[in-house]
């Protein structure tokens, strides 16, 4: 060896397969591992922070069960407001549930974890109950699955999702 950083010596065993012997060279390997390993990991995070919570976007299923034309929920005052009523929701991860009929309101919330990265999406299928007034939720996030929301919450959540809908005048 001449001493030169990153010089492989390569040498063939017995069997005819190519070997290099250890060199110097180890820490500038090692340094380009670690840089390829922390420029390939995922910096969103698997659960969201409803604090995230940007936009919502709301189709409102018609009586033929097709959905109305979406509009989009990007009002500061009225995410918070369902920012807490998203918070009151009980859920049952990862339960499996079939509903008999079609969701009320499918809503896309839209969470910005960092300006760099994309926005994640979680969908809401929402049934709002007239029996009870209280409404059931389906998410598309596992660690949610289906979940159920008190009177007063349901109550709020609907007339943001749908009184929105109608005072936007999208029919």
């Amino acid at each position: 060896m001449n001493g030169k950083c990153c010089i492989i010596n390569k040498y063939l065993d017995h069997r005819g397969w190519l070997f290099a012997e250890k060199t110097k060279c180890l820490p500038y390997h090692l340094y380009c591992f670690v840089l390829l390993l922390i420029g390939c990991t995922n910096k969103a995070p698997n659960e969201y922070d409803l604090k995230q919570l940007t936009r919502i976007d709301v189709e409102v299923v018609k009586a033929d069960e097709s959905y109305k034309e979406a509009f989009m929920i990007t009002d500061k005052e009225t995410i918070d407001v369902v920012r807490n009523s998203i918070k009151q929701v009980k859920w049952e991860p990862n339960a499996k549930s079939k509903m008999a009929r079609k969701e009320d309101v499918k809503a896309t919330l839209f969470f910005k974890y960092d300006k760099n990265m994309p926005e994640r999406l979680f969908e809401y299928q929402i049934w709002f109950n007239q029996s009870n007034d209280r409404a059931t939720i389906i998410s598309n996030n596992e660690r949610e699955g289906y979940g159920s929301l008190d009177k007063e919450n349901a109550q709020t959540l609907e007339n943001i999702l749908l009184n929105t809908f109608r005072t936007n005048g999208v029919q």
